[in-house]
Parts: structure tokens; C-alpha cells; sequence
């Protein structure tokens, strides 16, 4: 094996291929990356056993042949490699790399050891890459860390028609988001649930590839484009339904524009130890802010709008009103509340007086602050 290629392209392509390399694995193997080069292409390989990724890139093939070395040393040597042209090679019994006078030996890895890489699933249609990507990175900071709850860790990917729904929680909050989306002719609708840290890196690697093609098969869901495919394996369960959650019977409305209240949470927040809750006072015309206990104290004052009663007092987790609030990309937010220690709905508006728009919203549980 030898080829040819240019120092970017080479570190880009190991890169996209060792998201999926396991951090610890009972099988030395499965760290590594295969490298298969024929004709005028590259294919670069990784997997484990919850996911896999597959890239091709042109390259000049001098021999073709196929390498399998430790992915993340192959990562180290990419990130220092001089800029300018590479040549890889198998000589001997090591892979080299050199490039600008540099030059680096890896011990090969047992090809018949390595396993084969997963098929791509059934095509179920297409969607685009920055809006997929968006949407993954609105709701995925809703979704739970703990392991001992595996559906929670999960985002639900819900296919019906022309529309997708990505929703994710951790019993504390909900997120929601909707997009469109083009199902391939007969596909029929769908309802899983995808690991959120791997579908979160799938869709930022794949952001700025124009359509991206989803598959959906027994147990796993694919995503292919522009010579990259990869694929995960499906969560069991189900994730609680939201429509119920976000019906809110009779709500006080208020709206306030989102980017000076978001640095307001950060600002008083920094007075509030642990958990302790960021409380938001809403008058007609305002919002107050307010954080801390005794002598640590810290307070500020929005304008604001109120609809439905004279005042009404709320208090939230500022880590998990800050990560809402983040999540949005809407000029104002309208909060829809039932009072304190009851549900929360935020909702995007592109204007303080715009209709809310239902294709991002975020559902919070406020708590009772100590008075």
C-alpha cells in the first residue's frame, strides 16, 4: 500500500472517522482505523460497537492495499503533521507516514481480526445537513446524563410525512423541535430513539454537507452524504410523549427579549450556590431577577410583558434555564406559566409581538424558591 494525499485532507478524514473509536475496548482492534486504498480513493473506517463511520476522499494510489493502525496515535500524528503534501506507505511491517522532512512509523494491527463494518439500513428519505444540525444542538441539551436510565439518554427521532420531530428529556425539562424533512416515496413513519452525545457529533460533523440521507433499520439509523456514511445503534424504549405536557390550560403569558434576560440569568446566577434557584419576579412592565441567600445576594431588572394577571413569581435551575434559553436562536421568548413549581413552556418569537413559533419549544419545571 501507497498514497498520496495533502496534510488537511488526510488529518479531516482520520478526524471524521475516529469519532466513533471506543475511549477502552476488550478488543485491542477495535481502536484502530482501517485505511483502504484502490484506484483514486481512500476509504478510512472505524467502529465500535454502538456505532460506525466510513469516509472516502481522492487521493493518488501509487500500491493499492489495506492498513489497520491504532486510530488515535494516527489522530496525533495528524495534528502535528507539517502542512503540505503526505505520502503513506506499508514498509516492512509498519505504516509510515511522512510529509515536509517528518516522518512517523505505526505497528500494524491484524486485518483478519477486524470485524466487518455494518451495511447502511433502509433509505427513508433526505434532510438538510445546517437545519438537521441545528435542531440536534436545540434539544440535545435537554437530554439526560444518567446511565442508569439508557432511554433518557437519548434523543426521540419521530418520522410522519413530510415532518421530523426530535424531542429529548431528563424528567426535568423537555425539549422539542419539528422540521421538514423529504421521506423517500412509500417510506412509512417511524418513532426512535438514537443516543444523544453520538447523534449530536454526527450532526455537527455533517452540518456543511448540503442533504443528508437518513436510514432507518432493525436496531440501528444511518446517515450518508458527500462519501461519508455512519451508523448507531437504537436505544430500547420509548421516550414519554409531550403533547400533553405542553398543553397549558389558562397560562399567564409574558414575553421578554431573549438574549438580555439569558445574560441576566448568567449574571445574577454566579451568587447561587449549587442548584440553588435564579427567581424571575414578572410585573406588567418588567422582569426582576434575583439569586442567593443572606449576605450573598445579586438582582436585576428587565423590561418585560405580562398578560393574564397583575404579577406572578416563578424560580428555575439557572443551568437548566440558561441551557433553554441558549438553545434558542429567537429575538424574544415567551414563557407560558402555571406558577411556581408547576410546568413552563418557552417558546421562540422572531418579534416580541410575533405568533410563537411551535417548532421549538422547551419545557421547564419551576421550583418553589425559599422566601
Amino acid at each position: 500500500m501507497e498514497f498520496r494525499t495533502d496534510r488537511s485532507t488526510f488529518a479531516e478524514t482520520v478526524t471524521w472517522a475516529a469519532r466513533v473509536l471506543p475511549a477502552r475496548s476488550p478488543m485491542p482492534v477495535l481502536g484502530g482505523l482501517l485505511l483502504a486504498a484502490e484506484g483514486s480513493t481512500l476509504r478510512v473506517s472505524g467502529l465500535d460497537y454502538e456505532a460506525s463511520a466510513c469516509i472516502e476522499v481522492p487521493v493518488d494510489t501509487v500500491r493499492p492495499g489495506k492498513a489497520l493502525v491504532m486510530g488515535r496515535r494516527l489522530l496525533d500524528i495528524c495534528r502535528v503533521l507539517p502542512e503540505g503534501p503526505v505520502e503513506c506507505a506499508i514498509e516492512a511491517s509498519r505504516f509510515t507516514v511522512t510529509g515536509a522532512g517528518t516522518s512517523f512509523g505505526l505497528s500494524l494491527l491484524p486485518l483478519d481480526d477486524y470485524p466487518a463494518l455494518p451495511d447502511l439500513p433502509e433509505l427513508r428519505g433526505a434532510v438538510d445537513a445546517g437545519e438537521f444540525a441545528a435542531a440536534v444542538a436545540h434539544v440535545v441539551v435537554a437530554a439526560g446524563r444518567d446511565d442508569a436510565l439508557p432511554v433518557l439518554t437519548g434523543i426521540r427521532v419521530s418520522l410522519d410525512g413530510g415532518t421530523m420531530t426530535l424531542a429529548a428529556t431528563d424528567r426535568y425539562r423537555f425539549a422539542v423541535r419539528t422540521l421538514g424533512w423529504k421521506p423517500d416515496s412509500g417510506a412509512g413513519p417511524a418513532d426512535v430513539v438514537v443516543p444523544a452525545r453520538r447523534l449530536a457529533e454526527i450532526a455537527r460533523s455533517l452540518s456543511r454537507t448540503g442533504m443528508v440521507r437518513v436510514a432507518l433499520g432493525d436496531g440501528s439509523i444511518g446517515f450518508g452524504n458527500a462519501g461519508m456514511r455512519t451508523t448507531v445503534r437504537l436505544l430500547d424504549g420509548r421516550l414519554p410523549r409531550h403533547d400533553k405536557l405542553f398543553t397549558m390550560e389558562s397560562p399567564v403569558v409574558t414575553v421578554t427579549d431573549r438574549a438580555p434576560l439569558l445574560e441576566a440569568v448568567r449574571r445574577v446566577a454566579v451568587v447561587a450556590e449549587g442548584d440553588s434557584p435564579v427567581r424571575l419576579d414578572f410585573s406588567p412592565e418588567a422582569v426582576h431577577l434575583h439569586a442567593g441567600y443572606e449576605d450573598d445576594v445579586a438582582s436585576q431588572r428587565l423590561p418585560s410583558r405580562l398578560e393574564g394577571a397583575d404579577d406572578i413569581m416563578v424560580a428555575f435551575n439557572p443551568g437548566y434555564l440558561t441551557d433553554a434559553l441558549s438553545a434558542m436562536d429567537s429575538h424574544s421568548v415567551r414563557f407560558d406559566l402555571l406558577g411556581p413549581g408547576q410546568r413552563a413552556l418557552l417558546t421562540g418569537l422572531s418579534t416580541p409581538d410575533a405568533e410563537p413559533d411551535p417548532s421549538h419549544r422547551h419545557l421547564l419545571m419551576s421550583v418553589k424558591p425559599l422566601m
